[in-house]
Parts: C-alpha cells; structure tokens; sequence
C-alpha cells in the first residue's frame, strides 16, 4: 500500500488538498473536456457536468480514498474501489485513460495549489493516485473478463414498451443478434447509449426491473427540470417497440445473496427499479425468507410497480409490504401517509438490507435500521447518478 514516507506527506497535505478538492476537481474536468472534448459528448453525462454533482463525486471518492490510506495503511478499501469500478465496467471505461486522467488531474492541482505542489508533495499524491488507478484498472479488468464483453455495448431490440406511470416506461429489451442474453444478478444495471439530436452518444445506467425470459428489462423514469434529463426524455419521446438500443453487459455491485437471513428491501420513488428486481427473484426461486418490503411515494399514481409490489409479497410466503405516500389521492391511515418511518415495524436486527431511492431517504432509512440493530455491514444502498455517499459511511 502507500509508502510510510508519502503516507506522512499525505497526511501532512491532506487538509491543505480537501479544502481544494472542488476547485481541483473543477479545473480537471475543464482541462479534460478542452482536450478531449469526445469524453464530454459521448461518455460523461452532461447532466451532472452541468449541475456540478459529478465534480463533487470526484472529489469525495479521492479524499475518502487518501484518507483510507493514511488512516488504515494495510487496508484497501475494496467496497468503495468495487462501487467505481461496476460503475466504470458499464460505461466502458478503458485503461489507458486513466494516464489521460492523470495528466489533467496533476496539471489541475498544480494550477490551484500552485508552489505548494513540492517535488515531495507530488512524488506521494502520484503514489495515491496510481494506487487507486491501477487497482480499478485490475477491478475492471477482470470484470470485463467475467462479463466477455471488453467494454463493448451490444444492439438490443425494443420488443415491448409499457406505460408504468406518465412518467415512467419499462422497456423489454432482447439481443437484436438473437442471442442469449448475459448472465445477471438481482440489483444490477446496465448502460444504455443513444444518439442525440446533436450528435452525442449520452450514455445512462438503468437498473434491471424485472427478469424475463431470453431478455432485459429496464424502468426509465423521465427526469423533469431544467435541464431535463437528455437521454430519458430521449428514451420517452423517440423510442418504442422495433427500435434498437445499445445495451452494456449487467453490472452493479449491489447484488442480492440468496441465503435464508430476512431482508429488509426499501425503496423509494424510481428507486422501486432494482427492488422490484430482487423480489421477482425471491418469488421465482421460491423464497421463503422473511422480507420486509416498504417503498415511499408522492401518490398514487406516481408508484411505478404498485400492483406488481403487491402481488409478490403476497406470493412470497414469508414477505409483508408497506407503502407510504406523501399525498396520498385516496383516504389512507395516517400512520402510511408521509414518509417512510420504520419504527412501527418489526425489523430483524439480523436483516440484510438494500436500499434505492434519494439520498435524504436512504439517509433516514439507515439510521432506522441502525436503530433496530442491523449492523452498517448489512446496509446496502444503490445511488443513482454519481454516488455522493461514496466513502460517508
């Protein structure tokens, strides 16, 4: 792992390089998208570059990173470089863009830190980046290796397309070479790339709703704002059956472990997707765990997969599910109209637990299940967009 003699220089800068982390990381993806402008156009989302979430995701995984390593120098922290490297498994990330990385990284920190960037600074910073580089580099590696794709994105056919709210559609998606389609597991997600009206290919990560015979099936919400989401409004105005899709490999290390421990599956909003997902398995291989399911809502209307969360937890033996809404249109008790409380239910204290849904909620939900006694361990948690949790729990 890190050196002792740049583990002291990290630690002595490390304050001195948090406090610049933003502006760093500002200044790289300038550097980065004036060199390369094809990053910006055909592999970072434009989104998150326009509002800022991404520089910010940047920034928490180094820190976290350079922290880890002062902090347990023997230990590397494999869950944090395994979250990135599913993430960049499905974008097609490559290893020789990591030295282009570098160079803009470095030539930012130069720029912002400026003399206070010593020979000696440097040496032990290149020794942290290069660290965490070639270990995503080997992550990636064999992921790309177990998936048999080398980061390539394979045509899928749009066989079928279902209005699930007005807003959200699921898409099933079968190999447009009639092949067999990759092995998956509950939880994951796949990328999907299309081309937009000025010509660039906007890549999105979309989580497997559903397990259907010889196909794929993603839930694509269309996210309102300004700016709109580019590629599910894309999705939802020009893509219907008979249209083809560039579709990743499965990836995602959230994956659900079939063993007879209960489960606490919570989820919120669009985040219901990879839920959904790990309850079609459950009934499908004929669990009989006890799960505990609860998603909250605006209202009624906007649940994706109400019916569907009903009709698995009554086929599952052993499973009860409970639905809050925060607006509810129809009269409902008061102790499930609002947000999701976990307190008036009884929670295992040796549950496993996945969660999905926005920050503030996923937030709320952990200290719950902390509260009920189920360790930080067996809290997982699936962020969509760029992870701003990374490395905060």
């Amino acid at each position: 792992m890190l050196s002792e003699k740049s583990a002291q220089t990290v630690r002595a800068t490390l304050p001195v390089v948090g406090a610049a982390i933003e502006e760093i990381t500002g200044s790289f993806y300038n550097r980065l998208f004036t060199a390369h402008p094809e990053l910006l156009r055909d592999l970072f989302n434009r989104g998150n570059q326009a509002d800022g979430s991404q520089k910010s995701a940047l920034a928490g995984s180094i820190a976290a990173f350079a922290t880890a390593l002062v902090n347990n120098p023997d230990q590397r922290p494999d869950a944090m470089l395994a979250r990135i490297a599913h993430k960049h498994a499905s974008l097609g990330v490559t290893g020789p863009q990591y030295q282009v990385v570098h160079d803009n990284l470095f030539a930012a920190i130069v720029e912002v830190l400026g003399e206070a960037v010593t020979p000696e600074v440097a040496e032990a910073w290149e020794e942290v980046y290069w660290l965490m580089a070639n270990a995503l580099i080997a992550l990636e590696a064999r992921l790309y290796e177990e998936s048999g794709t080398h980061s390539e994105r394979r045509p899928y056919t749009v066989v079928s397309r279902t209005a699930e709210t007005a807003d959200v559609a699921t898409f099933l998606l079968h190999p447009a070479d009639g092949g067999t389609v990759p092995a998956h597991k509950p939880g994951q997600y796949v990328s999907v790339q299309v081309e937009l009206p000025d010509g660039a290919r906007q890549i999105r990560q979309y989580s497997l709703s559903g397990r259907p015979d010889g196909g794929l099936q993603i839930t694509v919400k269309r996210v309102a704002g300004d700016p709109a989401g580019e590629v599910s409004t894309h999705l939802h105005q020009h893509v219907d059956q008979g249209d083809t899709l560039l579709v990743s490999a499965p990836f995602g290390d959230v994956q659900l472990v079939d063993e007879d421990r209960p489960l606490v599956l919570a989820s919120a909003g669009i985040g219901c997707t990879p839920i959904i997902g790990m309850l079609e398995h459950l009934a499908e291989t004929g669990a009989t765990r006890k799960v505990v399911a609860v998603h909250g809502d605006q209202q009624e209307s906007t649940h994706a997969f109400r019916e569907e969360l009903a009709r698995l937890a009554e086929k599952l033996p052993n499973a009860e599910a409970h639905v809050w809404y925060e607006r509810p249109e129809i009269e409902r008790p008061a102790e499930r109209t609002g947000r999701v409380d976990l307190t008036g239910l009884a929670v295992p204290a040796d549950a496993v637990a996945y969660l999905c849904g926005p920050l503030p909620f996923m937030r709320a939900v952990r200290t719950q299940l902390l509260e009920a006694g189920v360790p930080a361990a067996d809290i997982h948690y699936e962020v969509f967009g760029p992870d701003m949790w990374l490395g905060q729990n």
